[in-house]
């Protein structure tokens, strides 16, 4: 359900972030779709950097500023941290095909295991994607979870740094970087926002429907 932001304060702030997903953007003639999504991971923050088309253009007339060109968006990256990716999210964001994965027998006989491996190889082809995820926050004590979308965007290669255990588990996550950019509709957006609704589920729901999923009805485990 939307909020009714009549009973808001005068803004808002953020308090949680969660559900990031990701889905294989497509472009048919300027008609954007998305297939193939899916959860990336368990999410634990994200920190945007935007550029705009140049610095303040100012006009001057009479001895005064008269006029200013508006800057907009020209590229930007959101870097992404997450617990980890599970083996399909990191195939799908990475381009990894099924081609590119191999398994080894390790051991012989009735105590033999299969490993499988993804193989980061010349077929590797790192797709354009939509992101989307859940922004939490509070207005004069109402809590709201708005569902936001980056409409086209591509993962850099990451790495996955770890460190030994010493008297304590040190929890280690995964950074990952998206260039960000306009997509390919008639007005070339580059983000979407969604309206402030009552409940989380709403809002994974309202990604989910963006990024071409299903309707959920319950969250995702974590």
């Amino acid at each position: 359900m939307a909020i009714d932001t009549s009973t808001l304060a005068a803004g808002q702030v953020v308090t949680g972030y969660s559900f990031p997903v990701v889905a294989l953007y497509n472009n048919n003639g300027g008609t954007v779709t998305y297939t193939d999504g899916m959860d990336l991971a368990r999410g634990v923050s994200v920190d945007p950097s935007i550029e705009t088309t140049g610095d303040d253009n100012t006009f001057y007339a009479n001895n005064r500023a008269a006029e200013e060109a508006q800057q907009r968006f020209r590229s930007g990256t959101a870097n992404l941290t997450v617990d980890g990716l599970l083996r399909a999210a990191e195939n799908l964001i990475m381009g990894i095909p099924a081609s590119a994965t191999s398994e080894v027998t390790v051991g012989e006989g009735t105590g033999a295991a299969t490993v499988g491996f993804t193989d980061y190889n010349d077929d590797q082809n790192i797709p354009y994607v939509g992101i989307g995820f859940v922004v939490r926050s509070q207005s004069n004590g109402v809590e709201m979870f708005r569902p936001w979308i980056y409409t086209k965007a591509r993962f850099a290669q990451f790495a996955v740094p770890a460190a030994t255990q010493e008297d304590e588990i040190d929890w280690q996550t995964t950074e990952l970087e998206a260039k960000l950019m306009r997509d390919d509709t008639a007005k070339h957006r580059w983000q979407r926002v969604g309206d402030p609704l009552s409940t989380e589920l709403e809002a994974y729901n309202a990604v989910r429907v963006v990024l071409g999923l299903s309707v959920v009805t319950a969250l995702p485990t974590t």
